[in-house]
């Protein structure tokens, strides 16, 4: 199986300058753990819930803090033609928990370690 298959839809993004707390907010809505942050119809990082937690425990205001502040600038980006064992193996050795999935410079979707393991143990999708 390949990445592709497990991104549906659309990917959730949010703007480099939105603050913690539309971050947080947008996360909750989409019951993801993690957005793209997009400038310009680009992808320029990502944040996830592990970055709020960590912005918090250091003093953050999730009130005026923006997204720019906390994310992981220019990630990693993965083909949806990546195999999800490959995949695997890179999230093993990274220790990172989510992959975005891009194609002709446009993001497709964010594929958690959650995905990954139902994918390797044999489902599509979580569910």
């Amino acid at each position: 199986m390949k990445l592709g298959a497990l991104v549906g839809g659309s990917a959730t993004v949010i703007g480099s300058e939105a603050t913690l707390a539309d971050a947080a907010e947008a996360l909750v809505e989409a019951s993801v753990g993690s957005l793209g942050v997009i400038v310009d119809r680009e992808l320029v990082g990502i944040i996830t819930e592990r970055d709020l937690v960590r912005a918090i425990a250091q003093g953050a205001d999730p009130e005026t803090d923006t997204v720019a502040d906390w994310m992981a600038d220019a990630p990693d980006t993965f083909s949806p033609d990546v195999e999800v064992e490959a995949a695997a193996r890179w999230l093993l050795e990274v220790g990172y928990r989510h992959m975005p999935v891009m194609a002709d410079g446009e993001l497709l979707g964010i594929v958690s370690i959650r995905d990954i393991l139902w994918a390797i143990l044999g489902n599509a999708t979580p569910g």
